[in-house]
């Protein structure tokens, strides 16, 4: 399978010495996430894990800006969540490595799919948070497994039940990177090229026994999924919506 260039519209593929770029880039709504953008990200990874001819693909984002998250008159809007599925099942299950750089903000799904990236690079003046629970939501990607197993119980917690901003700096202090350092998309790139260089089945084998936990983290995302679609439809999102739209606090008693 080859992987597909994209050159217009949300989301761009391009494909360097063996290295896939994908770009989020929707500048103009701080790249949040839709549906569509969530379909051509499985795309890009599946076809990236289906072939030879990618060795590594590089997460990112444009204009300064890794992503906001979800677009959430997206997803407040009712339909099928099929999309976004298939791209957390493609980023927890690839075989190829995957590189994260990450500039600007990873809100939710950005900071959350990062837990699935085999190396991770951030600008130190990022910013990274996991506002579920401010929205009336919970957790997703498996976070709830595997970002205690990163940052440890207690900032874990900080980090999802009080939606905690952190800093590029922090985060890789943390463990949620390897590096802060900017430019994070030449470092990201530059790492990316050494793995494309590696031999392929011994890289693609050693990442399996690294992520051997597979099975329990589809097992929880299909928990966190199920909890997350109840809450979608709940009340205290819907009052968040609500309040957002009246310009006023949400209120939940």
């Amino acid at each position: 399978m080859t992987v597909e260039s994209i050159d217009d519209g949300d989301v761009q593929v391009e494909v360097r010495d063996r290295v896939a770029v994908v770009s989020i880039n929707r500048p103009a709504k701080k790249n949040a996430l839709t549906q569509l953008m969530y379909g051509t990200l499985a795309d890009a990874i599946s076809q990236a894990d289906g072939g030879d001819d990618v060795g590594a693909l590089v997460i990112t984002g444009t204009d300064g800006m890794f992503t906001a998250g979800n677009d959430l008159g997206d997803f407040a809007s009712g339909g099928s969540l099929d999309e976004t599925v298939r791209f957390l099942r493609a980023i927890s299950t690839a075989r190829v490595p995957l590189v994260a750089a990450v500039s600007g903000m990873a809100v939710g799904v950005g900071l959350t799919m990062l837990l699935h990236c085999d190396l991770v690079y951030v600008e130190p003046t990022a910013t990274l948070f996991v506002p579920f629970v401010e929205l009336g939501l919970v957790p997703e990607a498996a976070s709830s497994l595997l970002l205690p197993k990163v940052v440890g119980e207690r900032r874990a917690s900080e980090l999802l039940l009080s939606g905690r901003r952190i800093s590029g700096t922090e985060a890789a202090e943390w463990g949620l990177a390897n590096a802060a350092v900017s430019p994070a998309l030449d470092e990201a790139l530059t790492a990316a090229s050494r793995l494309a260089a590696q031999p392929p089945n011994a890289v693609k084998s050693t990442k399996a026994l690294l992520r051997s936990n597979e099975t329990t983290v589809e097992g929880r995302m299909t928990e966190e999924m199920k909890e997350f679609v109840t809450a979608l439809k709940g009340s205290e999102f819907a009052e968040v919506m609500a309040a957002r739209a009246e310009k006023r606090a949400p209120v939940f008693i």
